[in-house]
Protein backbone atom coordinates (compact mmCIF):
# COMPACT_ATOMS: atom_id res chain seq x y z
CA UNK A 1 0.00 0.00 0.00
CA UNK A 2 1.36 3.39 -0.93
CA UNK A 3 2.08 6.12 1.47
CA UNK A 4 -0.84 8.11 -0.34
CA UNK A 5 -3.33 5.29 -0.63
CA UNK A 6 -3.31 4.72 3.77
CA UNK A 7 -3.01 8.51 4.52
CA UNK A 8 -6.31 8.88 1.73
CA UNK A 9 -7.78 5.64 4.31
CA UNK A 10 -6.82 7.03 7.93
CA UNK A 11 -8.49 10.50 7.03
CA UNK A 12 -11.38 8.90 6.03
CA UNK A 13 -11.70 6.02 8.59
CA UNK A 14 -11.28 9.23 11.14
CA UNK A 15 -13.54 11.54 9.84
CA UNK A 16 -16.19 8.61 9.17
CA UNK A 17 -15.73 7.11 12.90
CA UNK A 18 -16.94 10.61 14.07
CA UNK A 19 -19.93 11.59 11.57
CA UNK A 20 -20.95 7.72 11.48
CA UNK A 21 -20.45 7.32 15.85
CA UNK A 22 -24.62 8.36 16.15
CA UNK A 23 -25.35 6.03 13.63
CA UNK A 24 -23.72 3.07 14.21
CA UNK A 25 -25.00 3.06 18.29
CA UNK A 26 -28.40 3.67 17.13
CA UNK A 27 -27.82 0.36 14.77
CA UNK A 28 -26.09 -1.22 17.87
CA UNK A 29 -29.18 -0.48 20.38
CA UNK A 30 -31.91 -1.77 18.03
CA UNK A 31 -29.92 -4.92 16.97
CA UNK A 32 -29.50 -5.47 20.99
CA UNK A 33 -32.92 -5.01 21.54
CA UNK A 34 -34.81 -6.41 18.88
CA UNK A 35 -32.17 -9.52 17.98
CA UNK A 36 -30.55 -10.08 20.97
CA UNK A 37 -26.70 -10.79 21.15
CA UNK A 38 -24.39 -10.34 19.20
CA UNK A 39 -24.74 -6.88 18.07
CA UNK A 40 -21.53 -7.87 15.70
CA UNK A 41 -20.36 -10.74 13.32
CA UNK A 42 -16.90 -11.49 13.43
CA UNK A 43 -15.69 -13.96 10.66
CA UNK A 44 -12.30 -14.71 9.46
CA UNK A 45 -10.87 -13.27 6.05
CA UNK A 46 -7.85 -13.25 4.51
CA UNK A 47 -5.57 -9.96 4.10
CA UNK A 48 -2.83 -11.74 2.17
CA UNK A 49 -2.74 -15.40 0.57
CA UNK A 50 -1.35 -16.09 3.89
CA UNK A 51 -2.39 -13.95 6.43
CA UNK A 52 -5.82 -13.86 7.74
CA UNK A 53 -7.92 -11.15 10.07
CA UNK A 54 -10.84 -10.72 11.90
CA UNK A 55 -13.77 -8.72 9.59
CA UNK A 56 -15.99 -6.60 11.70
CA UNK A 57 -19.97 -6.15 10.55
CA UNK A 58 -23.28 -5.88 12.32
CA UNK A 59 -24.78 -8.74 12.45
CA UNK A 60 -27.61 -9.16 9.83
CA UNK A 61 -28.57 -12.84 10.46
CA UNK A 62 -29.86 -15.13 12.93
CA UNK A 63 -27.19 -17.25 14.86
CA UNK A 64 -26.86 -20.57 14.26
CA UNK A 65 -24.00 -23.09 15.62
CA UNK A 66 -22.21 -23.75 11.89
CA UNK A 67 -21.97 -20.98 9.74
CA UNK A 68 -19.61 -21.21 6.74
CA UNK A 69 -19.44 -20.35 3.05
CA UNK A 70 -20.99 -17.00 1.11
CA UNK A 71 -24.51 -16.00 1.48
CA UNK A 72 -26.92 -17.02 -1.21
CA UNK A 73 -30.15 -18.54 -0.92
CA UNK A 74 -29.97 -21.34 1.39
CA UNK A 75 -29.53 -18.67 3.72
CA UNK A 76 -31.64 -16.27 3.55
CA UNK A 77 -34.33 -17.12 5.86
CA UNK A 78 -31.81 -16.57 8.48
CA UNK A 79 -31.66 -12.47 7.64
CA UNK A 80 -33.16 -10.58 10.29
CA UNK A 81 -35.66 -7.51 9.57
CA UNK A 82 -33.55 -5.16 10.25
CA UNK A 83 -30.73 -6.95 8.50
CA UNK A 84 -32.02 -7.09 5.04
CA UNK A 85 -32.04 -2.71 5.15
CA UNK A 86 -28.66 -3.18 6.55
CA UNK A 87 -27.18 -4.86 3.80
CA UNK A 88 -29.18 -3.22 1.17
CA UNK A 89 -27.78 -0.16 2.24
CA UNK A 90 -24.15 -1.29 2.96
CA UNK A 91 -25.08 0.33 7.34
CA UNK A 92 -23.82 -3.22 8.16
CA UNK A 93 -20.06 -2.99 7.25
CA UNK A 94 -19.80 0.55 9.03
CA UNK A 95 -17.43 -1.29 11.96
CA UNK A 96 -15.34 -1.95 8.89
CA UNK A 97 -13.98 1.42 9.66
CA UNK A 98 -11.93 -0.27 12.53
CA UNK A 99 -10.33 -2.97 10.57
CA UNK A 100 -9.19 0.37 7.81
CA UNK A 101 -7.47 1.96 11.16
CA UNK A 102 -5.79 -1.22 11.78
CA UNK A 103 -4.36 -1.72 8.30
CA UNK A 104 -6.53 -5.32 7.78
CA UNK A 105 -8.47 -3.39 4.44
CA UNK A 106 -8.21 0.16 2.90
CA UNK A 107 -11.47 1.56 1.48
CA UNK A 108 -10.70 0.09 -1.78
CA UNK A 109 -9.44 -3.09 -2.93
CA UNK A 110 -10.72 -6.43 -3.42
CA UNK A 111 -13.62 -8.00 -1.24
CA UNK A 112 -11.45 -9.74 1.36
CA UNK A 113 -11.95 -13.55 0.49
CA UNK A 114 -12.53 -16.27 2.81
CA UNK A 115 -9.87 -18.97 3.64
CA UNK A 116 -11.75 -21.04 1.59
CA UNK A 117 -11.46 -19.85 -1.22
CA UNK A 118 -7.86 -18.78 -1.11
CA UNK A 119 -7.02 -22.27 -0.22
CA UNK A 120 -8.88 -23.51 -3.25
CA UNK A 121 -7.90 -21.13 -5.78
CA UNK A 122 -4.47 -20.26 -4.53
CA UNK A 123 -2.61 -19.16 -7.89
CA UNK A 124 -5.71 -16.81 -8.54
CA UNK A 125 -5.51 -15.37 -4.74
CA UNK A 126 -1.65 -14.64 -4.77
CA UNK A 127 -2.03 -12.18 -7.74
CA UNK A 128 -5.02 -10.71 -6.31
CA UNK A 129 -4.41 -10.26 -2.96
CA UNK A 130 -1.03 -8.34 -4.01
CA UNK A 131 -3.71 -5.02 -3.95
CA UNK A 132 -4.77 -4.65 0.16
CA UNK A 133 -8.47 -6.11 0.44
CA UNK A 134 -11.44 -3.38 0.14
CA UNK A 135 -14.64 -2.08 1.55
CA UNK A 136 -15.89 -1.51 -2.00
CA UNK A 137 -14.22 -1.96 -5.28
CA UNK A 138 -14.55 -2.79 -9.50
CA UNK A 139 -15.98 -6.42 -8.63
CA UNK A 140 -18.35 -4.85 -5.61
CA UNK A 141 -19.79 -1.70 -8.03
CA UNK A 142 -19.46 -3.86 -11.29
CA UNK A 143 -20.22 -7.32 -10.21
CA UNK A 144 -21.88 -7.23 -6.85
CA UNK A 145 -25.63 -7.31 -7.69
CA UNK A 146 -25.13 -9.80 -10.63
CA UNK A 147 -23.40 -12.02 -7.75
CA UNK A 148 -26.27 -11.75 -5.56
CA UNK A 149 -28.63 -12.79 -8.16
CA UNK A 150 -27.04 -15.88 -9.45
CA UNK A 151 -26.23 -16.63 -5.54
CA UNK A 152 -30.26 -16.04 -4.39
CA UNK A 153 -31.25 -18.74 -6.61
CA UNK A 154 -29.06 -21.07 -4.93
CA UNK A 155 -31.32 -23.70 -2.48
CA UNK A 156 -28.17 -25.27 -0.39
CA UNK A 157 -24.95 -25.05 1.01
CA UNK A 158 -23.19 -27.35 -1.79
CA UNK A 159 -25.10 -25.32 -4.69
CA UNK A 160 -24.17 -21.69 -3.29
CA UNK A 161 -20.09 -23.35 -2.77
CA UNK A 162 -20.46 -24.20 -6.70
CA UNK A 163 -22.26 -21.58 -8.10
CA UNK A 164 -19.46 -19.32 -6.45
CA UNK A 165 -16.71 -21.04 -7.32
CA UNK A 166 -17.05 -21.19 -10.99
CA UNK A 167 -19.11 -18.32 -11.52
CA UNK A 168 -18.11 -15.54 -9.08
CA UNK A 169 -14.68 -16.01 -8.38
CA UNK A 170 -13.18 -15.74 -11.81
CA UNK A 171 -15.42 -13.00 -12.61
CA UNK A 172 -14.31 -10.96 -9.72
CA UNK A 173 -10.77 -11.89 -9.82
CA UNK A 174 -10.31 -10.41 -13.69
CA UNK A 175 -11.97 -7.61 -11.96
CA UNK A 176 -9.75 -7.10 -9.20
CA UNK A 177 -6.81 -7.22 -11.43
CA UNK A 178 -8.16 -4.21 -13.42
CA UNK A 179 -7.74 -2.76 -10.65
CA UNK A 180 -4.40 -3.66 -9.96
CA UNK A 181 -3.21 -2.29 -12.88
CA UNK A 182 -5.38 0.68 -12.40
CA UNK A 183 -5.00 2.00 -8.79
CA UNK A 184 -4.51 5.56 -7.96
CA UNK A 185 -5.61 7.89 -5.29
CA UNK A 186 -7.74 9.69 -8.12
CA UNK A 187 -9.30 6.09 -8.83
CA UNK A 188 -9.63 5.50 -5.41
CA UNK A 189 -11.83 8.64 -4.61
CA UNK A 190 -13.58 8.22 -7.50
CA UNK A 191 -14.77 4.45 -6.92
CA UNK A 192 -15.83 5.86 -3.51
CA UNK A 193 -17.74 8.63 -4.78
CA UNK A 194 -19.34 5.80 -6.84
CA UNK A 195 -20.46 3.63 -4.30
CA UNK A 196 -21.61 6.24 -1.68
CA UNK A 197 -24.16 6.99 -4.69
CA UNK A 198 -25.21 3.57 -5.36
CA UNK A 199 -25.48 3.02 -1.44
CA UNK A 200 -27.85 6.53 -1.23
CA UNK A 201 -30.07 4.62 -4.05
CA UNK A 202 -28.82 6.46 -7.31
CA UNK A 203 -28.03 5.45 -10.42
CA UNK A 204 -24.53 5.75 -11.36
CA UNK A 205 -24.64 7.23 -15.20
CA UNK A 206 -27.07 9.56 -13.47
CA UNK A 207 -24.42 10.77 -11.06
CA UNK A 208 -22.30 11.66 -13.92
CA UNK A 209 -19.57 9.50 -12.59
CA UNK A 210 -19.50 6.47 -15.30
CA UNK A 211 -18.87 8.80 -18.28
CA UNK A 212 -20.00 7.34 -21.06
CA UNK A 213 -21.87 4.62 -22.64
CA UNK A 214 -19.46 1.17 -21.26
CA UNK A 215 -20.15 -2.58 -20.69
CA UNK A 216 -21.48 -2.80 -17.06
CA UNK A 217 -18.82 -5.16 -16.08
CA UNK A 218 -16.23 -3.28 -17.16
CA UNK A 219 -15.20 -0.01 -15.88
Amino acid sequence: MTPGKRALDLILALLLSVVLAPVALVIALLILVRDGRPVFYVSERMKTASEPFQLWKFRTMTVVDTDSGVSGGDKAARLTKHGRFLRRTRMDEIPQLWNVLRGDISFVGPRPPLRLYVQRFPELYVEVLQSRPGITGLATLYYHRHEERLLADCETAQETDAVYSRRCVPRKAELDLIYRKRRSVAMDLRLIAMTAARAAGRDLKSCGLLGGRRDRNRP
